[in-house]
C-alpha cells in the first residue's frame, strides 16, 4: 500500500475505523500522532502529516495520542499481503527477534546485512529495525503497566528494555506520561497470575467458523474448544504458557498464563496470527462476493478469517499426521495439561530437519520459496505445503485448488469458504 496523503486525510476525516492500524495520523501543532478514527477534532490539512508505522512518528518526535491509544488498534494487514524484506522484517520484529538476538540476528535471519536492512526498513516504513522494535517494547510496556502489578522495575525487563531509566524515558516519550500515572488509570486486571487483554479486530468476525475448525482439530490436553472458548497451551522463547481466548464484540479476549513474561509480546504476536486478527475483511468480502460461486457463501458467513499458526514447526507436524501430545505443563491449566512435541521429541524426517535447523518454518519465511521448499521435501507435497505456507505466514492468495485465478488475490480466503461449505 503507497501512502497517499490525500486518500489518508479524507480517512481521517471521516474517523473511518477500517484504517486503523494502516497508517498513522501526526499533527504538527500538538506534536501528537493518533489512529485515523481519533474522536478528536481533525486537524487542518496542513498541519497534518501522515507515517507508515507508529515508530516512525515516534521517531519524527511525536508522542502517543492519550485518548485514541493508536498502538491499540489491529495490525496493518498490508504484512501478511507483501512477502518483501520489510514485511518479512516486521513479522519477525512483532515476534521479538530483536529483543533475543539483537539486529544482527534479525539481520542473519532474512540473509541481509545490517546495513541493507536497515536502509530498506527505513526507506519503506520511516524507522529502522532499533526504532521499530523500541515501538514494540512501548506497547508490551503498556500492557503490563495496565493489566498486572508488577514492580516497574519486573515490567522494564519484561517487556526487553535493557533497564529501568531506558524504560522510564521510553514511556515519557512515547505516551507523555509516568509509568505511575498509567498504572493509576489502568483497566480492572484478570484473575491471579493471568494477563487479560482485549485484541481488537475489524469486524466482521466469524468467530464461530474459527472455533469450529479449531475444535475439528483439537488435541486433547494440548487444546480445549467450546462453543465460545478456545484454550491451549504455547511453547514461547523463554518458557511455557496457556492462553484463553474468547470472541467478543469488536475484540477477542485473551486471558494468558506465562512463565515468563518476557514472552508477552511474543504470545501476543502469535495469538492474533492464529486468529487473523490483522485482516481486512471488508476487502476480502468484497471482493469475492462479487464472485458467482463464491458470492453466495461470502453473503452467507462475512468475515471469515485464515485459521492460523502459533508455531511453524507445529503447524508442519500436525498437517503431517503427528497429533499426539508432548510433555506435561509444570503448571496444568484447567483442561490444558500439555505441550505439543518439540520437533526432537518426533521420530519422522521432516521433524529431524526442523530439530537441527536444516528446515526452517517461521514467519520471516518468503511465501513462494517456503512453499516450494517444503513441497520437494520426501513426505511432503505441494497440498500440504501450500496450507502450511498459508497458515503460517498468514499468505491471502495461496492457490490450494486448481483454475482459481479469478479469485485473486484472496485464494486463501476463497479455498476457507469452500472447505467450510464442504
Amino acid at each position: 500500500m503507497l501512502l497517499d496523503d490525500e486518500l489518508a486525510y479524507r480517512a481521517v476525516a471521516a474517523r473511518d475505523a477500517r484504517f486503523d492500524g494502516c497508517f498513522i495520523l501526526a499533527v504538527r501543532t500538538t506534536r501528537i500522532y493518533c489512529r485515523p478514527s481519533c474522536p478528536a477534532v481533525t486537524p487542518k490539512r496542513r498541519n497534518a502529516e501522515f507515517h507508515r508505522t507508529a515508530a516512525a512518528a515516534q521517531a519524527a518526535g511525536y508522542r502517543a495520542c492519550r485518548r485514541c491509544l493508536p498502538d491499540a488498534v489491529p495490525g496493518s494487514p498490508e504484512w501478511n499481503l507483501r512477502a518483501d524484506l520489510a514485511a518479512r522484517a516486521v513479522r519477525l520484529i512483532s515476534d521479538g527477534v530483536v529483543e533475543r538476538e539483537g539486529v544482527p540476528g534479525l539481520a542473519k535471519r532474512l540473509g541481509y546485512s545490517e546495513r541493507h536492512l536497515t536502509r530498506v526498513l527505513t526507506a519503506e516504513l520511516g524507522a529502522g529495525p532499533l526504532a521499530l522494535a523500541r515501538a514494540h517494547r512501548a506497547h508490551s510496556a503498556r500492557l503490563l503497566i495496565e493489566t498486572t502489578d508488577l514492580s516497574f522495575s519486573d515490567v522494564a525487563f519484561a517487556a526487553g528494555f535493557a533497564g529501568v531509566r531506558q524504560f522510564n524515558d521510553t514511556i515519557r516519550s512515547v505516551f507523555a506520561t509516568t509509568p505511575s500515572a498509567m498504572r493509576a488509570a489502568r483497566a480492572t486486571t484478570g484473575p491471579a497470575g493471568r494477563i487479560t487483554l482485549r485484541l481488537p479486530y475489524r469486524p466482521p468476525f466469524d468467530a464461530a467458523g474459527l472455533l469450529a475448525h479449531f475444535r475439528a482439530a483439537a488435541i486433547p490436553g494440548v487444546e480445549h474448544v467450546t462453543d465460545t472458548r478456545y484454550a491451549r497451551s504455547l511453547r514461547l522463547p523463554h518458557g511455557e504458557a496457556t492462553v484463553r481466548l474468547e470472541p467478543a464484540d469488536g475484540h477477542v479476549r485473551c486471558a494468558l498464563r506465562l512463565t515468563d513474561l518476557r514472552d508477552l509480546g511474543s504470545a501476543v504476536n502469535r495469538v492474533r496470527r492464529l486468529m487473523d486478527l490483522d485482516a481486512d475483511p471488508v476487502a476480502v468480502d468484497g471482493f469475492l462476493s462479487a464472485d458467482p460461486v463464491l458470492g453466495p457463501r461470502v453473503l452467507s458467513r462475512p468475515g471469515v478469517r485464515l485459521p492460523g499458526s502459533v508455531d511453524g514447526a507445529e503447524t508442519l507436524l500436525r498437517a503431517l499426521g503427528h497429533t499426539a501430545p508432548g510433555e506435561p505443563l509444570a503448571h496444568p491449566d484447567g483442561e490444558v495439561t500439555h505441550l505439543y512435541p518439540r520437533p526432537a521429541e518426533v521420530d519422522s524426517p521432516v521433524a529431524r530437519a526442523l530439530a537441527d535447523g536444516s528446515l526452517r518454518v517461521d514467519v520471516g519465511r518468503d511465501a513462494d520459496e517456503l512453499r516450494a521448499e517444503l513441497a520437494a521435501f520426501p513426505g511432503v507435497g505441494p497440498r500440504v505445503a501450500a496450507t502450511v505456507v498459508m497458515r503460517v505466514l498468514g499468505a491471502p492468495d495461496i492457490p490450494l485448488t486448481e483454475d482459481d485465478d479469478a479469485w485473486r488475490p484472496w485464494r486463501s480466503y476463497a479455498a476457507v469458504h469452500l472447505g467450510r461449505t464442504a
